[in-house]
């Protein structure tokens, strides 16, 4: 049991192998499987033998018992029934396993100089205002306990997902007969997920640098952290001075930190978009319904194999809709901005304070465009990529925004979702910069035009005007031109 994909073990039951033996008579433990009509199988029972069944369906209900419940201190899990607390114990099992020490005094306060100098650099560099209130440095473990609740919030959408795809999407007619089975499927499959999920943000704390790594600060607005374990993982191969790796990873911290800050609407944004990228998922269930047909579901080892396949052996592999492309189209183009307008400002913030900046540009694009191999892992088992994929476009457009109109008016779209570049936009830097690409044209972004009523009669609340980043444009292709980087990986 102990490479079973959930954790835990059937609990040892005084009954267990009476009730087996009662279950065995002429027919056999493993006779009575799916279709199997054995002697003492009722005909029309597909499961095996009822008696086998029941005793199954009674340690299931054991070993659910004797897992800790919500509230003081038990287990708390999302509205999905996914157990969050499990995967954050699981991610903390995983960085154990390697050592992680805690953070040097010294190493400690390098750390919050280097996040203190590189927020004064970015004062000249954006009309944005500070938003660093803390500055610290943590080991994998104190990011994993200080970022989960934004994974929660993250992920949430999409695990939940999930598990219940696990149940409703399964032909009714199997549904039917299952029964009582469709509950143990799902309750399994989300101490599944939850364990998946946390093996996945313990592997990406072994890549990660800080709490912005992803464009979106993990620990909270104004809570800017460095991994020196991350730096110094970082600087491998570079060839530049660790104490110039470091001072340029603080200061795309700090810019990150900036952003989400002082635009209030940002975070939501990005929440909301994720929310409709799960909406859209669809799951090609055929894997799981050919598993649930070979396999004895009289056996609970069995069926927790099965399940614990389900994320990485594709028996439950998404499928692409029309909706969840277009809502791909649009993340991956908000991520995109926020990524370009990071690097842009760093780029300024640091020009002529370290040698190797375009190096070290050059190498964080790398890395964003491309991810490493955590972040795949965490992508193939949570089921989203939170990758920009066009960041030379996004940095193009804001560099000619900055040339145009200075920095004040490039950071000036940042003041309503609807005044934000679409992904045509990318295509056209130029064209949204003299007015051309944009629902408001060269309004010189007054807000009060975003009161009311929209150009073209359409109501504009925030994202959901056509000219805002986080909606389609009308006549868009549903799979979104920001997919067309794809393959590039740069």
């Amino acid at each position: 049991m102990s490479d079973l994909p959930f954790g835990f073990s059937m609990p040892n039951d005084p009954d267990d192998e009476s009730g087996r033996r009662s279950g065995d008579s002429g027919s056999g433990a493993g006779s009575g499987g799916p279709g199997g009509g054995g002697s003492g199988t009722p005909d029309g029972f597909p499961f095996g033998d009822p008696q086998q069944m029941a005793n199954m369906l009674r340690q299931f209900a054991d070993m659910m018992s004797a897992q800790p419940g919500p509230g003081p201190g038990g287990d708390q899990k999302s509205s999905s029934g996914v157990n969050w607390d499990m995967a954050k114990d699981v991610a903390r099992q995983t960085v154990a396993q390697e050592g992680d020490p805690s953070v040097p005094a010294s190493d400690y306060a390098r750390v919050e100089e280097a996040l203190r100098l590189a927020d004064l650099w970015l004062d000249q560099a954006t009309d944005l205002p500070s938003g660093v209130h803390t500055a610290q440095a943590w080991s994998r473990s104190e990011w994993i306990e200080r970022t989960m609740d934004s994974w929660v919030q993250l992920c949430d959408p999409l695990t939940s997902k999930t598990v219940r795809s696990m149940g409703q999407n399964l032909p009714e007619e199997m549904r039917s007969v299952a029964g009582p089975l469709l509950g143990m499927i799902q309750q399994m499959g989300s101490m599944m997920v939850g364990r998946q999920a946390g093996q996945a943000v313990g592997e990406l704390s072994r890549e990660v640098v800080g709490t912005a790594d992803i464009g979106l600060p993990l620990a909270g607005e104004g809570s800017a952290a460095l991994l020196p374990s991350g730096v110094a993982r970082f600087s491998e191969g570079l060839e530049v001075p660790e104490d110039e790796v470091r001072l340029y990873l603080a200061a795309r911290e700090a810019a990150v930190h900036r952003l989400y800050s002082h635009v209030p609407w940002l975070r939501s944004h990005v929440s909301r978009l994720v929310s409709e990228y799960a909406d859209g998922m669809s799951f090609d269930i055929s894997g799981l319904e050919d598993r649930l047909g070979e396999i004895d579901l009289t056996n609970p080892e069995a069926l927790q194999e099965v399940l614990g396949g389900a994320g990485s052996e594709g028996l439950l592999q998404p499928e692409d809709t029309p909706q969840q492309k277009a809502a791909l189209a649009r993340l991956e183009t908000t991520l995109a901005l926020i990524e370009g307008w990071v690097a842009t400002v760093v780029s300024s913030a640091v020009s002529g304070r370290l040698p190797q900046a375009d190096a070290l540009a050059e190498a964080t694009r790398r890395r964003r465009a491309t991810g490493g191999p955590a972040e795949h892992t965490f992508a193939a088992l949570v089921g989203l990529e939170l990758r920009p994929r066009r960041l030379r476009e996004a940095s193009a457009l804001w560099s000619a925004l900055e040339e145009a109109r200075g920095v004040e008016g490039r950071d000036a779209v940042w003041e309503h979702p609807d005044l934000m570049p679409t992904g045509d936009d990318l295509d056209d830097p130029q064209a949204f910069v003299r007015g051309g690409g944009g629902a408001f044209g060269d309004a010189d972004f007054d807000i009060s035009s975003l009161t009311g009523e929209a150009p073209g009669g359409k109501e504009g609340p925030a994202g959901d005007a056509s000219g805002g980043a986080g909606s389609a444009e009308p006549g868009e292709d549903a799979s979104g031109d920001d997919r067309d980087d794809r393959g590039e990986g740069a």
